[in-house]
Parts: structure tokens; C-alpha cells; sequence
């Protein structure tokens, strides 16, 4: 009888208890996500006040570049310690830390008169930066179902874009409009100063009980050193398909870091005639597509346990909406915005990367392959965002107009033709991959 109370009295806890147990998980990896939309917000501050900086600081268009250019130089060789760190210090302190670097890096770039000091800034919002993905991932691997991480790397994806992008893009214009540039940013420090706090005071790097835990395996295998870490990663570093994929990444990134992130806005202002406040809306419909399509190519790619065939068809897509809106004149304002808003959609495909790279590796380096990825995927960012603005100076005529260097469509045109290019390369590419099934290398 006492048994069966003992029994009776255990399962009433475990019923009072089961939605803090699934509530918890999703908090903490919901604030890693925040970060990651906030980083992203911070990220795509410079397409906004375009104009802005151009004016401020004296600058041509290979100068905004690389204002850009900056914020990859450290986020994209920080991918692979970051990893490593990661998995063996775990999230919790990390992202904290990186998190408050975003903020400073933020405030230091409002601060500045200097363009030199304002490429340092964006320098550390990059450091800060490159913590973000690969710590929410990392979250996910720790505290939520392993056979839902497609679908999970394509939400974090999607809901950074969403947050960061698709809605921070319309409230930093709005912002900017009524306050200018300078204090908006000054804001968005003081915002990355409180979620900082919020992070390190919820944020856990394991559950307390494992048992209750949908990836408690992954925690098992976490390496106990960082010579253990090192050991694994120079394994994961010999896989020649962990850097095939990542460099299909690279190509179906493009459109962000090359495109929507960085010189949407201008090229729409120039070649389509639209307003600053219409252009900065189609962004944010290339972002509202990405989100949805990270989640579409997400869940459908768990669902037919195929990674492969979407991103082929994806990239195939991509390229031949952006190739619409670049190359046939005339087209009416609304048929741009659904073309932007479905050429957002097609290349979400490029968020299954992800669950690519963390399938072809060891689950005890998860973090690291996520950042090795991630790493060659930012490649896009830094070598080819700074480009655009280098073949734009080349083309230039020399007009100038408020101290502000003017550029023709043609020249934005000329400048953008690598995207349809990277998205066919990395959709033939794509086809040369392994096939994982959608599942981890143990299983």
C-alpha cells in the first residue's frame, strides 16, 4: 500500500512538473535565438543608414563595403574557436560575453567621428557575432529532440531573420526617421546590455536532470578537455564533404550577405525608383521569405529525410527569380515585391547546410561542425560584400551629389550579376554532396 502511494504521489510531481519540463528547454534555447535575431539586427544596420554613412563619413561605395566587410573579417575566422569553445565551456557564459561584445562594438560605432574607429567597432560586433548561430544550435543539440534539428537549424534561421531582419529592418527605417542614426544606435546598445543580463541569469548549459532531457546522449559524449576537443575537430577537418557543403553554403548565402543584408536597398532606390522607405520594405520581403522558407525547406526535408534535393531545387529557383527582377526592366512595383518575396522563400533552402554538417560529423564536435560550416558560409560575406562595392567604384562616371558618389542601374546590375551565378554553382554543387538521410553519424 505504501508502494503504491510512493507511486501515486511520484507520478502527480511528474504530471505537476512536465510543462516546466518542456517549457524550460524552449525558453532557453528561445533567448539563444534572440541573440541570434539581434546580432542579425546589428548585422543589416548599415543597409539602412546607407546614405547615412556615406554622407558622415566621407566614404564611395567601397568604403560602405567594407564598413560591411568588417563585421566578417571577425565573424567568419571565429567560427571554428568558437566551436571548439562551445563544446567544451558550453553556451551559457559564452554567449553572455559575446553578447555585451555586440553591444560595445555598437556603442563605439555610434560614438565615432572616425571611419577607421568605425571599422574597428563593426570588427567587434562581428566578434560578438559569431557566438550567436552556433550557440543556439548548440542549445538545440543539448535541449531539444535530435531527429527535429533540420527543422529546428531552419527556425533559428528563420526566426533571426524574421526578428533581425524582416521586422528590425522596418523599425530601425522608422527609427532612423524620427530620431536619426546615431541615438537609434545608442539604443540598440542599451538593448543588447539587457538581454546579456537576461541570458546569463537563464541560460543553463544542462539540464539538472538528464533523464528528462530529449538529447542527454549528447551531453554523454560532451569532450572533457580541449585536447579532446582538438582531436575530434582534426577529424571532422579531414571530411572533404564537411567542406563541400559548407562551400555550397557560401554560394546560397549570397543573396543575404551579398544582396539583401548589405545592397538591396540602394540598388532598388536606383534602378527601380523606389522610395528609401519602399526599398527597405522589399528587404524585409526578401527576409519574410527567408523565414518562411528555412521553416518550409526545414520541416519538408525532416519529413522526406532528404537534404539534397531541396537545396538543388532551391538554389535553382533562386536564381532564376533574382535573374527577373535584374535583368527585365519595367516591372511593376508589386511584381518586384512577390519575385523579392519568393526569391527569400527559395533560398531558405540554404539553412539545411546546417543539419548537413552536424549529420556528418561526430556528435561529441556538434558544435564545432555547425561553426565550420558556418565559417565557410560567411565567406560570402567577407570577400564578396566588399566586392560589390569595388566593382561599383569601377563603373562609377564620377558623378557626385551631396557628397555622395552616384551610381547608375546599369552599374548595380553589372555589380549583382554573381548572384544568380553563386546560386546555380551551389544548386550543381549540391548534387555532388552525401546524402545523410537526416541522420546523425552514430545512428
Amino acid at each position: 500500500m505504501e508502494k503504491m502511494e510512493a507511486i501515486i504521489d511520484n507520478s502527480m510531481i511528474q504530471q505537476r512538473s512536465r510543462p516546466w519540463v518542456w517549457f524550460f528547454p524552449i525558453l532557453v534555447c528561445s533567448l539563444g535565438a534572440a541573440f541570434y535575431a539581434y546580432e542579425y539586427l546589428l548585422r543589416i544596420t548599415p543597409n539602412v543608414i546607407y546614405a547615412d554613412l556615406l554622407r558622415y563619413f566621407g566614404i564611395s561605395a567601397t568604403g560602405y563595403g567594407f564598413i560591411n566587410a568588417f563585421y566578417y573579417y571577425a565573424y567568419t575566422p571565429m567560427q571554428l574557436p568558437v566551436g571548439m569553445l562551445m563544446d567544451r565551456y558550453g553556451p551559457r557564459r559564452l554567449l553572455t560575453l559575446a553578447c555585451l561584445a555586440c553591444a560595445l562594438g555598437t556603442y563605439i560605432f555610434a560614438s565615432t567621428t572616425r571611419w577607421e574607429v568605425a571599422l574597428f567597432a563593426r570588427f567587434l560586433v562581428g566578434f560578438g557575432s559569431a557566438f550567436a548561430f552556433v550557440g543556439v544550435l548548440k542549445l538545440a543539440t543539448i535541449w531539444l529532440p535530435s531527429n527535429k534539428f533540420g527543422l529546428v537549424a531552419g527556425m533559428a534561421s528563420s526566426f533571426g531573420t524574421l526578428v533581425g531582419a524582416f521586422l528590425g529592418e522596418l523599425v530601425l527605417e522608422h527609427l532612423v526617421n524620427i530620431l536619426h542614426w546615431r541615438p537609434t544606435l545608442f539604443i540598440s546598445a542599451f538593448a543588447g546590455v539587457i538581454l546579456a543580463v537576461t541570458m546569463v541569469l537563464v541560460i543553463r548549459d544542462k539540464p539538472k536532470d538528464s533523464s528528462r532531457n530529449y538529447s542527454s546522449d549528447a551531453l554523454e559524449q560532451q569532450p572533457k578537455t580541449m585536447a579532446e576537443v582538438i582531436k575530434h575537430s582534426l577529424v571532422l577537418l579531414k571530411n572533404k564533404f564537411i567542406w563541400l557543403n559548407g562551400l555550397i553554403g557560401c554560394l546560397l548565402y549570397l543573396p543575404a550577405s551579398g544582396f539583401a543584408e548589405n545592397w538591396e536597398k540602394p540598388y532598388l532606390m536606383v534602378a527601380h525608383g523606389f522610395t528609401s522607405q519602399q526599398a527597405a520594405n522589399a528587404v524585409s520581403a526578401v527576409f519574410l521569405g527567408f523565414t518562411l522558407g528555412g521553416i518550409l525547406f526545414g520541416y519538408v526535408s525532416d519529413k522526406i529525410c532528404r537534404r539534397k534535393m531541396p537545396m538543388v531545387i532551391g538554389g535553382i529557383l533562386a536564381a532564376i527569380l533574382i535573374s527577373i527582377v535584374l535583368y527585365v526592366p519595367g516591372l511593376p512595383t508589386t511584381l518586384i515585391f512577390i519575385l523579392l518575396f519568393l526569391f527569400g522563400v527559395a533560398y531558405g533552402a540554404e539553412v539545411l547546410v546546417f543539419p548537413i554538417g552536424r549529420e556528418l560529423s561526430s556528435k561529441k564536435v556538434s558544435a564545432t561542425a555547425v561553426a565550420v560550416t558556418n565559417m565557410l558560409v560567411m565567406v560570402s560575406g567577407s570577400l564578396l560584400t566588399p566586392l560589390v562595392g569595388i566593382i561599383l567604384d569601377h563603373l562609377w562616371n564620377g558623378n557626385i551629389l551631396n557628397n555622395e558618389r552616384i551610381y547608375t542601374a546599369s552599374n548595380f546590375t553589372v555589380a549583382l550579376t554573381m548572384l544568380p551565378i553563386a546560386c546555380i554553382v551551389g544548386a550543381f554543387l549540391a548534387a555532388f554532396l552525401r546524402e545523410t538521410y537526416g541522420k546523425p553519424l552514430e545512428e
